[in-house]
């Protein structure tokens, strides 16, 4: 189901419906203060901007328009939702073709939510001798957390519910959203 733009109504997907949560104006603003630290972080190198596609899609777009630093993008493909539960193992569909020695990298991801995937992603580009590997995530549910993580930078810190939108997707569904919604939890 599609909404009519500029407006943050409830919506639904596959029967289930999800109310406003945070606005695309207040996603932007996160995103300028990050690509602001980043600029500071990375002043005078040329990182490596790294993906994980598909739902960091969006997110890695604006970000990386808003540095003023030198830098590359590239993306990897990790999968471990199913529906609006993590099936717990990470699948990797995609590969990276980069060259990684002595490179500075920015993982750019959606959401962490157990922090199977990004820890899984970490081991893996460390062994491709990075200068340095640096996560960035939209969102973080530190509740959720199964793994010991302190991602660089990280856009918000929200409570363990199930979100679409801004590249968040129900089986595929409700990533072109501007806005990001939560499941409505009936009373």
């Amino acid at each position: 189901m599609r909404k009519q733009k500029g407006t943050m109504d409830k919506v639904t997907y596959n029967g289930l419906t999800f109310e406003p949560y945070i606005t695309h104006e207040t996603i932007q603003c996160r995103i300028n203060e990050i690509a602001a630290q980043i600029n500071k972080d990375y002043a005078g190198k040329q990182p490596l901007f790294l993906c994980v596609l598909t739902g960091a899609f969006p997110f890695a777009a604006d970000l990386f328009r808003s540095v003023d630093i030198d830098a590359e993008i590239s993306f990897i493909r990790l999968k471990s939702y199913e529906g609006t539960s993590t099936s717990g193992k990470v699948k990797e569909v995609m590969g990276l073709t980069e060259d990684l020695t002595g490179r500075d990298v920015i993982i750019v991801e959606d959401i962490i939510d157990t922090g199977a995937t990004i820890k899984k992603l970490v081991e893996d580009l460390k062994a491709k001798n990075p200068a340095s590997i640096k996560v960035a995530t939209l969102l973080l549910k530190p509740e959720s957390l199964k793994h010991k993580l302190e991602p660089d930078y990280v856009g918000f810190t929200i409570e363990p519910k199930f979100i679409i939108g801004f590249g968040l997707d129900l089986d595929g569904l409700a990533r072109n959203l501007r806005d990001i919604y939560q499941l409505r939890q009936e009373s």
